[in-house]
């Protein structure tokens, strides 16, 4: 990180003094630069020219008092407090009373760095993202002692890199990383129950969520170890349990298991996956499957279109549902649905699968209901334009009738992923609670509508931010879900904000 943070000043067309505890790390440090700017020259990204400009603006020493003329000084050691401090003391001692002394800590506390100092009005954060020289967010934290002027001269120093600077307060994690974990701690707690598989969850989140990775192919990216530190310095501060550390991510770290930079996390990166897409092309052979879909409305369209696109017949009158293999309920209210499906399970044959598509963990409500509660599954489109499918198994549903919806999906062209009956499946259960957290800084006015997006999509590569996705999938849908998570978990942090309530009430979306 050091060593990209000082690629990054040089390609601004400054002059760096880059500093490491000993020759050997700086051997290493001065590798790290020859290796990315080589890179960008055989991508035709950068001269031969520019490159030796580039490393000949960086001098490397050992000696903290080479620094003692730098306007700026950035450090980038590792995320121990005690470590940061003994620095940062030593820069004080060594530095010009008027430089700008910076951390480029993820998750500590600022202030806790800048009370160690006799500067602490010139202490600030700035959080670049890794791999720095390609990411273009850059958080710029100041804390209640920190002079305004300092923090407008590192944002507009950030800008003038060609990076994004967005200024917020010292709170653990700060915008991205307040958010982002958050989310992939509840998805180590919803693998630990055993609500889905780890392999459904990553794809429920790539095919249905549309991120870049899923969770866990994310941790084991970042190191499972990293997110234990980034997750206990927000609980320390917070307090919310959602920030926590699952048991099941603390106990992968105890074992020495951190991800791909030790060949297992999550994943085992010494073993081939060879074989899962043609157990999942082999999912999608065989005839195509005939549909009935009791209910109208936007949902009942869209399951008809994809049936239309898929080739598969479709039925809607109750008198033809004997032949189908699959029975969707797809009303827009859930009491009326109750009736529909009760209704289309006496008429339905003996065979077929009756699927609910209530998203509140109401499955096995509606599967009672209809007096055959064996054959029903929950069937869920996060977004019915989509290619995923969340097919839910309650307790009463019988073996191997989860096992036909999700062959019944795959025919089709859908992705099926597997749950069990719980509000908001995966998709929902794990997006909503994220976007509550971003709905909640923006109402505590932490930070605005545009830095938060600008935090998770230039800092975390989501293809849109928080308060984007919140007015695209509706404030509405968002408060029905978090209601339902909240009454089903008692979790105080699950219920939605007052902001997207009062939205809600309103009628208005947040931008």
């Amino acid at each position: 990180m050091g060593a990209g943070i000082a690629e990054v000043l040089a390609r601004g067309g400054l002059s760096v003094v880059g500093v490491e505890v000993n020759e050997d790390a700086l051997e290493r440090g001065r590798g790290h630069l020859e290796t990315s700017t080589g890179r960008a020259v055989k991508r035709g990204r950068l001269t031969e020219d520019a490159q030796r400009e580039i490393l000949g603006r960086v001098a490397l020493t050992t000696e903290f008092a080479d620094l003692g003329d730098c306007d700026l000084v950035i450090e980038a050691v590792p995320e121990r407090l005690d470590l940061k401090r003994t620095v940062f003391a030593e820069l004080d001692r060594v530095c010009r009373d008027d430089a700008v002394l910076a951390t480029n800590t993820s998750s500590l506390s600022v202030t806790d760095i800048a009370v160690g100092t006799g500067r602490p009005s010139k202490i600030v954060g700035v959080h670049f993202f890794n791999p720095a020289p390609v990411m273009k967010l850059v958080e710029v934290i100041a804390t209640v002692l920190t002079e305004p002027d300092a923090v407008a001269r590192v944002a507009e120093l950030v800008k003038g890199l060609g990076k994004t600077p967005v200024t917020v307060g010292d709170r653990a994690g700060f915008v991205a990383n307040r958010l982002l974990f958050g989310y992939l701690n509840q998805a180590a707690s919803m693998l630990e129950s055993g609500h889905a598989t780890r392999d459904d969850i990553d794809t429920a989140m790539t095919v249905g969520g549309g991120l870049p990775m899923g969770p866990f192919t994310l941790m084991d990216l970042i190191g499972l170890d990293t997110c234990v530190e980034v997750l206990d310095a927000i609980y320390a501060e917070s307090r919310d349990r959602r920030h926590a550390a699952s048991p099941l991510l603390r106990e992968l770290v105890t074992a020495g298991l951190l991800g791909r930079k030790t060949g297992r996390g999550f994943y085992d990166y010494d073993r081939s996956a060879a074989g899962a897409s043609e157990t999942a092309e082999s999912a999608a052979d065989g005839p195509k499957p005939v549909v009935g879909i009791v209910g109208v409305g936007p949902l009942a369209d869209a399951i008809a279109a994809l049936c239309d696109r898929a080739g598969a017949e479709v039925r809607d009158s109750a008198a033809r549902l004997a032949g189908c293999d699959l029975v969707v309920e797809a009303a827009e209210d859930a009491e009326a649905g109750r009736a529909l499906l009760s209704a289309a399970a006496q008429a339905a044959g003996p065979d077929a699968v009756l699927a609910v598509t209530s998203a509140d963990g109401q499955v096995i409500e509606q599967a009672m209901a209809t007096g055959r509660p064996a054959d029903v599954v929950g069937l869920h489109l996060p977004d019915p334009a989509g290619t995923l499918a969340e097919i839910a198994a309650t307790v009463a549903t019988a073996p191997g009738v989860a096992d036909r919806a999700a062959g019944i999906a795959a025919r089709l062209g859908l992705t099926p992923v597997r749950c069990r009956d719980r509000a908001g499946f995966i998709v929902d259960a794990l997006r909503f609670p994220y976007l509550n957290d971003a709905a909640a800084m923006l109402g505590a006015g932490y930070a605005d509508a545009d830095s938060i997006d600008a935090a998770m999509t230039l800092g975390c590569g989501y293809p849109t931010g928080p308060i984007a996705d919140l007015d695209r999938l509706g404030l509405d849908r968002a408060v029905a879900v978090l209601r339902a998570l909240h009454a089903e978990t008692r979790e105080p942090a699950l219920a939605p904000v007052p902001l997207l309530t009062e939205h809600v009430a309103a009628g208005r979306p947040l931008r």
